[in-house]
């Protein structure tokens, strides 16, 4: 058991803070003195030097000079805003701040991340600590993603219109939130007989906006208008966007360039003309996917540049199971690869119809409610968890509506004991415990984060674990691992005061995170064992000499003039088999094996397939391990052929060491100063490509 205060740190394992770092006061900050001692050392970035490139895109923030940051100065302000807001919780509710422990515990935390033990989501790592968090307080940014029903989207509950399901994914995504949302609200509209209004009828009036220059301008406008079909209210919006920049400006906070008003106009023509059709009907399920599908759209257009949806719906709704036909629906074809869809399946079902889909495109999607109510992880039934609605759009985390989840990715690999890596859960669970602490700006999602404290510790590298430990090490580990997280989650509520977390474990995809690290993401196994990855970098970023001088081939981007593409060869490690030689069965056996030793969420498990001798097996498939999932969806292998600078390329082993041996050992990549004026762009939402638009 761990002792009733939470000492994360061994003092026998290092020197005692000293005394100025354990001063009360106002707002924490890590002792200056032990991250200076961190600034010369070479990061254990990933990938023969590609986790620190992608590191320097992607989280490396401007600082006050001009400068980028390096990887301690990030880690430094990660740590410094977390425990910032421990301070502010314990200060606000008068629980005592005990700066001295913090201090210790800070430290650990620091340590763990440099040392790519745990990792904070890639929300975390780019906007904790930042002015984003610091001055505008916008927590909700900090989360990976969400779920939001319209089942009650009628209901009037606390005065809520009909928008809100779409305004809060409209808000949420332009946070780099991922959002998952379902389609019932088309089944109560036609079970109550609520139809679509005619904001153009002869009794409406006519009402000009003038959309602000905001992210709460856009989403504003269009709640507006969607509710001038909904909401009976007999009023006709016009749009005035003249207070909206023009494209090519800055964007403060996420980084980017503005894109001018003509997305949001786009987006407020195509409602129209998604609603106009329904006039006088109830709302249809195919109404409900092409709006939120038209804002993923929007946002996308709107240079957040990438944004994350699943749908939900019913598997014998054969309306719902055509979205994706576009013979049926030619009219999607333009916005309908926005979202993945999946169905929210029922254990018996038949399976055989969908499968067949399956087999053909990879979709639909299965989601098992039942089993997500049920159970904490599979045969462990756990009875605090029956509110959940649906899933996020990696299908990791089960969720209510309006619920937003944090998670942090652990890499048992690169521990050397499951002592090692019990201490630092303790730092992960604390970072992620800590977001819970947050506020957002959606009052329904306090309402239910408040209760549930809902976070995902995940594992990355499992196939590189597995290679060198072997199956049964993996399952002794995590099993040994989840007690332990339980025991941590229950002091460090009792430390905060808060209840326990409903659940605490999950498998991600991961996504750029796992790259830093130099680990294999999530459960999955690489395409290749060796491989080429192509990584673009700005022609004005300070890096590029620098690796050039480290012996990296770069080439001109055949797509953007103002970069140049580096060539990455990267060994995932020996013995690590690529996807073709790792069965449909032998995935969905290590999903199970995750969801029944590891995960009370969910496994996010991408299930690659042979359409030809694996696919006509999708319906046994779907029979079995409809029992011991909560969630799956499925890839058919397809060669698409080489294009120029693809940003994966397997390659052969002679290949890689070619070009590793040109690629010098002693790189000093981590002491450049990069700078480069353009902020990072953040990854966004719970990534993977197999989630993103």
């Amino acid at each position: 058991m761990l002792p009733s205060s939470i000492h994360i740190l061994d003092p026998t394992m290092s020197s005692v803070p000293n005394q100025s770092s354990c001063r009360n006061t106002e707002s924490f900050s890590l002792d200056p003195d032990f991250v200076a001692s961190y600034a010369e050392t070479k990061p254990p970035f990933g990938f023969n030097g590609l986790g620190e490139i992608v590191y320097r895109r992607t989280y490396s923030r401007l600082k006050v000079d001009g400068t980028r940051e390096q990887w301690f100065e990030t880690i430094e302000r990660v740590v410094n805003g977390t425990f910032r807001r421990q301070q502010e919780w314990a200060d606000r509710n008068m629980l005592g701040w005990d700066a001295c422990d913090a201090q210790r515990k800070a430290q650990t935390m620091y340590d763990k991340i440099f040392t790519m033990k745990f990792l904070p989501p890639g929300r975390g790592l780019w906007a904790m600590g930042s002015p984003l968090t610091e001055e505008r307080r916008l927590f909700a940014a900090l989360n990976n993603c969400a779920f939001v029903s319209t089942s009650k989207m009628w209901d009037n509950i606390d005065g809520a219109r009909p928008s809100k399901p779409f305004v809060f994914l409209m808000d949420a995504a332009m946070l780099g939130v991922g959002v998952g949302f379902d389609t019932r609200g088309a089944q109560a509209a036609h079970a109550q007989n609520i139809l679509v209004g005619n904001p153009h009828s002869a009794h409406a009036r006519t009402v000009t906006f003038t959309v602000p220059d905001s992210r709460e301008g856009w989403v504003e406008s269009t709640g507006l208008l969607i509710d001038s079909y909904l909401a009976y209210e007999h009023v006709n919006y016009e749009f005035d966007y003249s207070q909206v920049r023009a494209a090519g400006l800055p964007i403060k906070g996420f980084g980017g360039v503005t894109s001018g008003p003509e997305p949001l106009r786009e987006l407020h023509q195509l409602i129209r003309h998604a609603l106009d059709k329904h006039i006088g009907q109830p709302l249809s399920v195919t109404a409900i996917v092409d709006l939120m599908n038209l804002i993923g759209k929007c946002v996308v257009s709107g240079n957040v540049r990438r944004t994350a949806e699943i749908a939900f719906g019913d598997p014998h709704d054969p309306e719902y199971i055509d979205l994706k036909n576009y013979d049926v629906n030619p009219h999607r074809a333009a916005f309908g690869w926005t979202s993945n869809n999946s169905v929210f399946a029922t254990v018996g079902m038949d399976y055989s119809d969908v499968s067949r889909r399956v087999q053909k495109n990879g979709e639909p999607g299965f989601q098992w409610m039942e089993n997500a109510r049920r159970y904490g992880r599979m045969g462990e039934e756990n009875t605090r968890d029956t509110r959940v609605e649906g899933a996020n759009p990696c299908n990791e985390q089960c969720l209510e509506s309006y619920e937003l989840c944090c998670l942090v990715e652990t890499f048992p690999a690169n521990h050397d004991s499951l002592d090692d890596y019990f201490e630092t859960l303790e730092s992960a669970l604390l970072y992620a415990k800590t977001v819970t602490l947050l506020p957002t700006h959606w009052p329904e999602t306090n309402r239910v984060m408040l209760r549930n404290r809902r976070i995902g510790t995940s594992v990355s590298g499992v196939a590189q674990f597995i290679t060198r430990h072997g199956l049964n090490e993996l399952r002794t580990w995590l099993d040994a691992a989840y007690a332990r997280v339980q025991e941590i989650d229950s002091h460090i509520s009792e430390l905060f005061c808060v209840p326990k977390s409903v659940k605490t474990t999950s498998v991600k995809p991961s996504g750029t995170v796992s790259l830093l690290a130099g680990a294999t993401p999530g459960m999955h196994y690489p395409e290749s064992r060796f491989c080429i990855r192509r990584v673009r970098v700005s022609k004005n970023s300070d890096i590029l000499p620098a690796l050039e001088e480290a012996g990296y081939f770069i080439e001109d981007d055949v797509v953007d003039k103002s970069s140049m593409v580096v060539e990455i060869p990267v060994d995932h490690g020996e013995g690590v088999r690529g996807l073709r030689d790792v069965s449909m069965w032998e995935q969905l056996a290590l999903a199970a094996l995750l969801q029944k030793y590891w995960s009370d969420n969910q496994v996010s498990c991408t299930i690659t397939f042979d359409p030809a001798s694996e696919g006509p097996q999708l319906n046994n498939a779907l029979d079995y391990y409809q029992y011991q999932l909560k969630g799956v969806s499925f890839l058919p292998r397809i060669d698409y052929g080489a294009y120029p600078q693809m940003p994966y390329e397997a390659i052969d082993e002679a290949t890689y060491n070619k070009m590793a041996r040109n690629i010098k050992s002693e790189s000093q990549l981590h002491l450049v100063r990069d700078s480069e004026k353009k902020d990072a762009e953040a990854e966004r939402f719970c990534s993977n490509d197999s989630c993103t638009i």
